[in-house]
């Protein structure tokens, strides 16, 4: 009933480990639907993700009206964001070829994983703004305009399947600020929408983009948005880490743009949906086929807003100092030497049953004094096998 996590300094804030407890001892930070208070206007920006937790039954349009149902003011369309934010990135590829390949940045769990474990490649990270943030600094705009407000009494949350986006509002990684006042997972409001989609009107148009801005989340955003482009598309934490340590040889010049999501599937197979991963991703192909791959944001505008509002040309990223064996540089000789020895003794099964997800895993908690070789079912068969012959 208790999680501790042990070596915060390499956590990625992913959400593997809610995925994977069958205890369901870990909980996201993002918050209910009670805590939004303290604000006199409220805005939701749905991920389209959560159009993909209903059946054909119930359009993008309806999902939109629906939120207005349950409480909130104004609500947005943020997969059009994501039209836009494609063609900026299609102009940024065309004008910036010294480095390949450009990696997404959409992502916050791929970002904190290249700052921890891939400092070499932050130069790849593409400096273009994210579609929730430039929808939330567009709608904060229009709604203190039409209503009067301060900009401070405009609370604006993302309804998002990402248990590492509360964490990105909160302490975000480049930039100083997020725009976003936080976050609500899909799962917290999925009841309540629920019902309110039984009473919604038929006479108002909210769903503005095309199948470009829905393909996003399925991890083919990348590829859909950029036809003219090298891209390839990589979901999942192994995959991701598979693909940056090809791309940190590199192997992979050939490639304009990396497309990259640590929740397998994409944003679709977030830890915070309630639909099944396969079942969303059917959804919103279907959703493409309906709404078409031409895009419906006009180019010259996007042109446009691309220097003034999409590209981040202060972007700062730092990498994070390596976690250390030991501040002592002898000791730390002495447990390098240790973890070698103990991956030699353990049977590189990578199991998984002691605790750490591999073998050198464990073998470093060990030189760390935070474990057992016993530890090891192996190694205690081992030594139980052996004491049985000992006394015979």
């Amino acid at each position: 009933g208790h999680a501790q996590i042990r070596k915060e300094e390499l956590c990625i804030d992913c959400g593997e480990c809610m995925r994977v407890c069958p205890e369901n001892a870990i909980e996201s930070t993002t918050l209910k639907p009670r805590d939004l208070t303290g604000y006199k206007q409220l805005v939701a920006l749905p991920s389209p993700v959560l159009y993909s937790q209903f059946d054909e039954s119930i359009t993008p349009n309806d999902v939109l009206l629906g939120l207005l149902n349950i409480g909130f003011d104004f609500v947005y369309d943020v997969a059009l964001s994501n039209e836009k934010v494609l063609a900026a990135i299609s102009i940024f590829l065309d004008r910036n070829k010294d480095i390949r390949p450009f990696i997404s940045n959409y992502c916050p769990a791929v970002v904190r994983l290249i700052i921890k474990n891939y400092p070499t490649l932050i130069d790849h990270v593409i400096p273009i703004e994210m579609p929730r943030e430039i929808a939330a600094q567009r709608v904060r705009a229009e709604v203190v305009k039409r209503t009067g407000v301060k900009p401070e009494e405009v609370g604006i949350f993302t309804i998002s399947p990402c248990a590492a986006l509360m964490v990105s509002i909160r302490n975000p990684v480049g930039v100083n600020q997020s725009t976003l006042n936080g976050a609500i997972a899909i799962r917290d409001i999925y009841k309540d929408l629920s019902g309110a989609l039984k009473d919604v009107r038929d006479d108002w148009i909210l769903q503005r983009s095309s199948g470009v801005g829905l393909s996003w989340v399925i991890g083919e955003g990348g590829v859909r948005g950029l036809p003219a482009k090298s891209s390839l598309t990589v979901t999942g934490v192994k995959e991701v880490i598979k693909i940056l340590d090809d791309v940190e040889a590199g192997r992979m010049k050939d490639v304009d743009y990396l497309d990259c999501s640590i929740c397998p599937e994409g944003c679709v197979g977030g830890p915070l949906v309630v639909k099944n991963k396969f079942f969303a991703v059917s959804r919103i192909r279907s959703l493409i086929e309906q709404y078409g791959v031409r895009s419906r944001v006009n180019p010259r505008r996007v042109l446009e807003a691309y220097e003034s509002k999409y590209l981040l040309k202060d972007l700062r990223f730092k990498p994070n100092t390596p976690y250390a064996l030991d501040h002592d540089f002898h000791r730390a000789l002495e447990k390098m030497n240790r973890i070698e020895e103990l991956v030699a003794l353990f049977p590189g099964k990578s199991c998984g049953a002691c605790g750490a997800p591999d073998c050198r895993a464990l073998a470093e908690d060990i030189a760390a004094g935070e474990a057992e070789t016993t530890d090891c079912v192996f190694v205690r068969i081992k030594e139980l096998e052996d004491e049985l012959e000992k006394n015979r």
